[in-house]
């Protein structure tokens, strides 16, 4: 094992070492002063005062040099009553010690052979603030030698600042994915016999210590619309900015902060986390998980603390996210660890809003970019969109948004977005359903079966356009009630408009030449939702049959109707096949008997009707409602 890096290389200019960090000299020189007033003795103190002095000069103002050990402590030498200490930030760059005492073992305390330090922090500060959120992964010392990362804490409202301490055998090998499996925000319940020790109540529970969430851009009334959503993550959600890069930003050393980049640009999302040990290019954090994401690729970035605030509730750090500094390769149960170099590939995001009907017209462009990960990439779509397009000064309640754009996938054609939505009633923004509407369309991209989805880039435009624009079919009519072969009838539908006179559409359908005569067929006039519903069955809805490809499903992305139409679809009496993504109308009964029996039930679905023909009328607003007229063929 390569030995741990606890400070970087650059620091060593005025003082050379293989191991040092940036920590207050406060803590790192004593001088013990006797009686004696020999000479010799004083010039010995001044003449060390004096280097210390020079030292401290030419490592800066911040830079204050401290030799630590680069050994580790087994858990099996870790005893109660040990003394320590450890490193986390409190405000800047300035690394700072507290010290702490063990209370005990807890073995097999997170699952089988994942045991636990229950430690009591000490000093003024910790005191005073607690068990911070931010602060798991402080690097933990014990007899001088590393012996863990800080990740649990004591519930809420404690006194006592007493945390739990994950080993850093755990931290520097993390288990399997599998035994990662929990969620990050189990509780886990202190043993009697610490409770006893400590002086605690019996079913204290002892907890992860929060990662805080950086939203950056953001503002809470945004996040409130998909607060379900992130708690079920574990996510805690906290304010903070974005600082400039620095050359120094991937110079880590133990006690520094760094965490995962979800998005970035003109609003940022990151986490927030302790560094614990360097070694070589690999960097461990955080002492416990921060989604149990597993192996993972997300661009890792430095985090710099602005200041810590105290709370009796939950203290917590506020942060400025610095430049990508490498990757975070893994997110497991005892650490989130990463590799320092170049950061992977996200997912550009390229938000425009237009304003129509005032001259001139007004536009505003936003850029993000996100990363690629099929259970995050969706619910950050609908953050970022909904905050990108309800923050935006053009954007205002009470108008008609026309959604556009294209989702480009390597290899595979475009998956096409068209809808238009109108204000509502209820209390949720109007910008909400475009937001809702995107995440659909990436939870069914990224949850295909076939294979993943690479996205390129995403590409959204909202139109705004004054005013209500919605449409709610009435009634509707056919010129006369039977037709023959090949003979096209008029159809006429009563539109009631929001808050505006009714008006009266017409198209056309025409009757095909195979109809047999004294059959009845049916015209469904109605919205788009419920004509992909009755040409397409419950496959419609996700069940039964469906795409065997990605190909194949964006094809039924594509195909699926815009909600800003009128339809009219003239279905037949004879059967309609549905096998994968396909439609076979009029297919006779005995081919279908054949083909139904296949060893795979369920994979293919039969409609009583076909679609024959259908038309469509373009409203400019949303269309809901639905009439269903016979036609006799005679």
């Amino acid at each position: 094992m390569a030995p741990v890096r606890l400070a970087e290389s650059s620091y060593f200019s005025c003082v050379s070492g293989s191991i040092a960090s940036r920590y207050s000299a406060a803590y790192h020189y004593r001088f013990m002063y006797t009686a004696q007033s020999h000479l010799s003795k004083s010039r010995c103190l001044l003449f060390l005062a004096l280097l210390a002095f020079s030292g401290a000069l030419c490592l800066g103002p911040n830079a204050a040099i401290a030799q630590e050990s680069n050994e580790i402590l087994p858990l099996s030498q870790v005893r109660a009553g040990m003394q320590g200490y450890a490193y986390t930030i409190f405000a800047g760059d300035q690394v700072e010690k507290f010290d702490l005492e063990v209370i005990g073992v807890l073995e097999n305390f997170l699952g089988p052979k994942q045991s636990i330090i229950l430690v009591q922090l000490k000093g003024p500060k910790v005191e005073h603030t607690g068990v911070v959120a931010g602060m798991s992964g402080s690097p933990v010392y014990l007899d001088g030698k590393l012996a863990g990362a800080l990740s649990l804490k004591l519930g809420v409202f404690t006194k006592e600042p007493i945390g739990g301490v994950t080993p850093i055998q755990d931290v520097l090998n993390p288990p399997s994915q599998t035994a990662a499996a929990q969620a990050a925000t189990q509780q886990f319940g202190l043993p009697s016999e610490a409770s006893t020790r400590t002086g605690l109540p019996s079913g204290s529970a002892l907890e992860p210590i929060e990662t805080p969430l950086v939203f950056s851009g953001f503002q809470p009334a945004a996040l409130q619309q998909f607060a379900n959503q992130l708690q079920g993550y574990g996510i805690v959600a906290a304010q903070g900015g974005t600082a400039s890069p620095r050359p120094d930003d991937g110079r880590l050393v133990a006690g520094d902060m760094a965490g995962m980049v979800l998005v970035q640009g003109d609003a940022s999302i990151n986490s927030a986390c302790t560094v614990t040990a360097v070694q070589a290019d690999r960097v461990y954090l955080c002492g416990h998980p921060f989604l149990s994401l597993g192996d993972i690729q997300i661009p890792m970035a430095r985090s710099r603390v602005v200041t810590t605030l105290s709370s009796d509730l939950a203290s917590t750090k506020i942060v400025n996210v610095g430049g990508s500094i490498g990757t975070i390769t893994g997110d497991h149960l005892t650490a989130v660890t990463g590799k320092l170099g170049a950061p992977p590939a996200m997912i550009p995001l390229d938000l425009t809003l237009q304003v129509s009907g005032a001259e001139p017209a007004k536009q505003k462009s936003l850029h993000f970019e996100l990363v690629n990960h099929p259970k995050l990439t969706p619910l950050l779509v609908a953050i970022t969109t909904f905050s990108g397009l309800t923050q935006n000064s053009l954007y205002g309640e009470g108008t008609t948004l026309h959604l556009s754009g294209e989702i480009r996938l390597q290899g595979h054609a475009a998956v096409q977005i068209e809808n238009t939505f109108a204000p509502g009633d209820s209390l949720s923004p109007d910008g909400l359903p475009i937001a809702l509407t995107m995440q659909n369309v990436f939870t069914r991209l990224f949850a295909n079966s076939f294979e993943p989805a690479k996205v390129d880039r995403i590409a959204l435009r909202v139109e705004s356009v004054p005013g209500r624009k919605s449409f709610a079919i009435e009634s509707a009519w056919l010129e006369k009630g039977e037709a023959a072969p090949g003979e096209t009838l008029r159809v006429r539908v009563l539109l009631r408009p929001y808050r505006g006179p009714a008006r009266v559409e017409e198209t056309t359908v025409r009757i095909p030449e195979q109809a047999s005569r004294g059959t009845t067929l049916r015209i469904l006039v109605s919205d788009a939702d419920l004509l992909n519903r009755a040409s397409r069955g419950f496959a419609f809805a996700g069940a039964g049959s469906g795409p065997t490809g990605l190909d194949q499903l964006i094809a039924l992305l594509n195909r699926e109707r815009r909600n800003d139409r009128l339809y009219v679809g003239l279905f037949v009496p004879a059967p309609t096949l549905l096998w994968d993504d396909k439609e076979l109308p009029n297919v006779p009964l005995s081919q279908i008997n054949i083909v139904d029996g296949r060893p795979t039930p369920g994979s293919v679905q039969v409609l009583r009707e076909s679609l024959a023909s259908e038309a469509s009328i373009p409203l400019g607003g949303p269309v809901s409602g639905v009439i269903s007229l016979n036609l006799q063929v005679r």
